[in-house]
């Protein structure tokens, strides 16, 4: 039974009353007054845990900043602090090479709300007992007498050795750390960006370092005419085929391309070149790995996520955090300044939104449009409201921050001011544009493409919510699918994109053809434009953005 027209009235009246910003949504998009409701409770939501915040933790600059004391940390007299969160745990202890690996030697101390703490003085020189480089494990033991070789969740270092199978925690506390000596650039007016991974940014068989990118990607980009990078597969990910979307500890810096101050080396040289950067964050999900990830941290299936079949995704084999917990909440809002403050990022890509926003994740959902599949139970608000509190925190600390959602579902107002009750997102990713390109080129002729559709899907997007446009990304060109490239040329990239060799009528067309979709995209299908360095070493075409418009073949690496 529909609500009398008056008490829609002082429901609609209240929910103003309560977000400040949302007779301004609703101007815009008139068509959302019926949701006025659920803008409001996410509103409140919002507020309230921001208080809660306030109250418990005396502001969320400070609870951001728990990395400082979470962890393994050498203290000003050259000892040892060291805390953990371990809810299930019936006890936890520290060992590693500084002990002789005695798993008992040195336990924690039992605090409030399932936290543990140790002190460890420092030897008579005053130095630490655990030197940087050193190996260390967490222990715990659980409640049914299991004995657990953990790595600590907030791990900055991370490393697997020769032909282990696990990652193993290395001590990261040099006596002297990389100092950045560039400031941030400014914002960009408008984004160019160029989806990077440093594994495979060279032409050579074997997984990329920091400081080839820095010194032999970086000038390139920059020459390209590109002002902003987004690096995928830094956060650390046991498993390198997962893109790095499988990733087992939150804060450490990928070691497999290097050290955490060539990393810091990279950012700081990117932002000398004026170039902004952007980390792609995965806070959707996490990796099963229990022995080098956060699974089953202290023993339970439960801790930073959620237990039974709500904590695992089913389709990514992987965890999902539990997003009202206090300490998930202190985790991964202290993991998003960790990588703004130590490593220097400018902003965040959000991977998986869409599988955060939704109960259902996004799985066998087609996403028609119709505005009552964004509001309503199948809304996960507990998400939501961590998407909403880490665009806060980030744009609190660095106002120019940053934030891209990865949704394509749509949902409205995501890239709208939180005031607003939107999500607070700066931009969102155009995701129906590069599945248009795959649908025209596999189903339709040259002749055949209607001009109209194409136009329609490039510029059908949300009024005053910004798109970052892509003819294709890593989604398209590596996970199981292939590039626009070798869709439009296919066999004959291996063959004839030699000067030495006759230009072919299928290379002639494919070229043109590449240059045009991406012109076209970049024109009319959104506030900023991504291009992914891509697989194929032989060939991949980019947008010279200097002055005149130019097309450049680049061979034979992969830019």
């Amino acid at each position: 039974m529909a609500a009398p027209a008056g008490g829609a009235e002082a429901a609609l009246a209240a929910a103003l009353a309560d977000v400040p910003g949302l007779s301004r949504l609703l101007e815009i998009d008139p068509y959302l007054k019926p949701y006025a409701g659920d803008f409001q409770r996410r509103y409140k939501l919002f507020t309230q845990t921001l208080k809660n915040i306030e109250e418990r933790e005396g502001g969320i600059d400070k609870f951001s900043k728990s990395y400082e004391t979470f962890g393994v940390h050498r203290c000003a007299d050259g000892g040892l602090y060291c805390k953990e969160w371990a809810p299930g745990a019936e006890g936890v202890f520290l060992t590693g090479d500084f002990s002789g690996w005695n798993p008992f030697s040195y336990p924690y101390k039992k605090l409030e709300y399932g936290k543990w703490e140790l002190y460890i003085p420092p030897k008579q020189n005053k130095s630490s007992v655990v030197p940087h480089g050193s190996k260390l494990k967490v222990v715990i033991t659980s409640k049914s007498g299991e004995i657990l070789y953990r790595i600590s969740p907030w791990a900055k270092y991370v490393v697997r050795e020769g032909d282990n199978v696990n990652y193993d925690w290395i001590q990261w506390d040099p006596e002297l750390s990389y100092q950045f000596k560039h400031s941030r650039p400014t914002k960009p007016k408008g984004l160019r960006i160029y989806e990077s991974h440093v594994g495979i940014s060279s032409h050579e068989g074997k997984v990329a370092s920091y400081k080839h990118f820095t010194c032999n990607v970086l000038p390139r980009i920059k020459d390209l005419g590109y002002n902003c990078i987004q690096l995928m597969a830094i956060m650390e990910h046991a498993y390198y085929a997962s893109f790095g979307y499988q990733v087992t500890s939150f804060f450490a810096a990928s070691s497999r391309y290097g050290t955490p101050d060539e990393l810091k080396e990279l950012v700081d040289t990117a932002h000398s070149m004026g170039i902004t950067v952007l980390l792609d964050v995965v806070h959707s999900h996490a990796s099963k790995n229990s022995e080098d990830g956060l699974n089953k941290f202290d023993g339970t299936d439960s801790c930073y996520f959620h237990s039974g079949p709500r904590g695992n995704h089913d389709l990514w084999d992987s965890r999902l955090f539990a997003y009202s917990s206090w300490e998930v909440l202190r985790f991964l809002l202290s993991n998003l300044r960790w990588w703004l403050e130590e490593y220097g990022f400018d902003g965040f890509r959000f991977d998986g939104v869409t599988s955060m926003l939704y109960h259902h994740h996004g799985m066998g959902q087609g996403f028609s449009g119709d505005y009552s599949e964004y509001f309503g139970l199948q809304v996960d608000e507990d998400s939501l409201v961590y998407l909403m509190l880490a665009n806060h925190l980030v744009h609190l600390i660095f106002p120019d921050c940053i934030t891209i959602a990865e949704d394509v579902s749509g949902m409205p107002a995501l890239c709208c001011p939180i005031t607003q009750g939107g999500g607070g997102f700066d931009y969102r990713l155009a995701m129906a544009i590069p599945d248009k390109w795959i649908q025209i080129l596999k189903e339709f002729k040259d002749e055949d493409w209607n001009m109209g559709n194409i136009v329609h899907t490039l510029i059908n997007r949300r009024y005053l919510e910004k798109c970052i446009a892509y003819a294709e990304s890593h989604d398209q060109a590596l996970v199981g699918d292939k590039s626009l490239a070798f869709r439009l040329m296919d066999a004959e990239m291996y063959t004839n994109m030699s000067v030495l060799s006759p230009l072919t009528l299928v290379i002639d067309r494919g070229i043109q053809l590449h240059k045009m979709i991406r012109l076209i995209t970049h024109a009319l299908g959104g506030e900023g434009y991504l291009n992914f360095m891509g697989k194929c070493v032989l060939s991949i075409l980019n947008i010279n953005f200097r002055g005149t418009v130019l097309f450049v073949l680049i061979s034979p690496v992969a830019l």
